[in-house]
């Protein structure tokens, strides 16, 4: 098993890097504070090929592995996790989704956009009463000749405000219950489509996060992805995907906090001599360390498992719920090393922690990651 990144893994890793300090630090903050999107930012980042990493040349995508895309989203999200969710949806949930069962035509005409950057994507599953049991869609798409009328409501949709295409997951035929959920894509200013105010969120707060309302949204049939009762296998076998892209924002948190907690810990004086030198302080960041570099070992074997075509839910949902635990964590214990400074906002860890609670939450929580990895291990046996 080799563990050296090849040159084009660094030089990915460095450009993301260099982008994340000079394009996205200095805005962070204020951003943060105002919930302000990062129109300008994302455009950029589109521009730079972050938006559709994965997405193969013949569709405007960089043709890069699962492996680079982890080291970008992780460089971003160490950063802003704001920024690092924004491009997991778009590379994660939507491009991939769309790259591998759209049809030519979705292809052509939304794919193509996505991976250049040029416009935004969304994934619209949960609903008020269809969260963690996504088998329970309200949306209903009625079929009206060609094409099919939407009415319902989703909900906590990332991008939901800023989205140009959205991906719908809703019932088209009720009677089938799961079986009978088909996905479309819907564009942005499509009549009888709109979203609600955004949410007044804890953390990631310039990320956008809102509801969708569907009131006889007439879409086109043509623009069903897969195929029509395919919806929810779709979206499962997508969110498998995304969750390698979450575990990988959860490391850039967790890393961060790492980072920010040596750096005080090397400055910060008290009975004479810096804290570092405390073995309290040396043990706390020796725990932060290891779980860095564990958790970052299960995002990378997952992508790696992605890569080679070989089966890699059951390691994407440990790395999600292991990356998520630690990005939680370490913010809290990087705020402990700072003791009553990690409390306000004038250093960076009270963000950090702020930003890691929804890693716990988004792309499923952390219990079903439990359920999803003893399910593969009992089916196993």
């Amino acid at each position: 098993m080799n563990f050296d990144l090849t040159e084009e893994h660094l030089m990915i890793q460095e450009s993301a890097r260099d982008f994340a300090l000079n394009e996205i630090a200095p805005s962070a903050v204020q951003r943060d504070k105002s919930a302000e999107f990062p129109y300008e930012i994302v455009k950029k980042m589109g521009e730079l090929g972050f938006m559709g990493m994965m997405v193969s040349p013949d569709y405007g995508g960089a043709g890069l592995d699962t492996l680079s895309y982890v080291l970008a989203m992780i460089e971003i999200s160490k950063v802003d996790a704001s920024l690092g969710v924004i491009m997991s949806v778009n590379n994660s949930l939507v491009c991939y989704g769309l790259e591998k069962y759209g049809s030519d035509f979705i292809k052509q005409k939304y794919l193509v956009p996505l991976a250049k950057g040029e416009k935004l994507g969304a994934f619209a599953l949960s609903e008020p009463e269809a969260g963690s049991d996504a088998t329970k869609q309200k949306t209903m798409a009625d079929k009206d000749g060609d094409h099919f009328s939407l009415n319902g409501i989703k909900n906590w949709i990332t991008n939901g405000t800023t989205a140009d295409y959205v991906l719908v997951m809703a019932t088209t035929n009720k009677d089938l219950a799961h079986k009978g959920i088909s996905t479309f894509v819907v564009e942005k200013g499509t009549p009888g489509f709109d979203h609600g105010v955004k949410e007044d969120k804890l953390g990631i707060r310039s990320s956008d996060t809102c509801s969708l309302t569907f009131q006889n949204c007439r879409v086109p049939a043509a623009n069903i992805v897969w195929e029509e009762g395919k919806g929810f296998n779709f979206a499962m076998n997508t969110l498998n995907g995304g969750r390698i892209g979450i575990a990988s924002q959860a490391v850039g948190i967790a890393e961060a906090s790492l980072d920010a907690a040596v750096k005080y810990a090397k400055e910060r004086k008290a009975f004479g001599q810096t804290i570092s030198n405390f073995q309290a302080i040396q043990f706390m960041l020796s725990d932060m360390a290891v779980k860095v570099d564990a958790a970052k070992l299960l995002t990378f074997k997952a992508a790696a498992l992605k890569d080679a075509g070989k089966p890699y839910f059951k390691e994407a949902a440990m790395a999600k719920l292991y990356a998520s635990k630690v990005a939680v964590q370490n913010a809290l214990d990087a705020i402990q090393v700072h003791g009553g400074y990690g409390y306000v906002r004038e250093y960076l860890v009270e963000r950090y922690l702020r930003d890691s609670k929804i890693t716990e939450i988004y792309e499923g929580t952390s219990e079903i990651q439990k359920v999803v990895i003893a399910r593969a291990l009992l089916d196993n046996k």
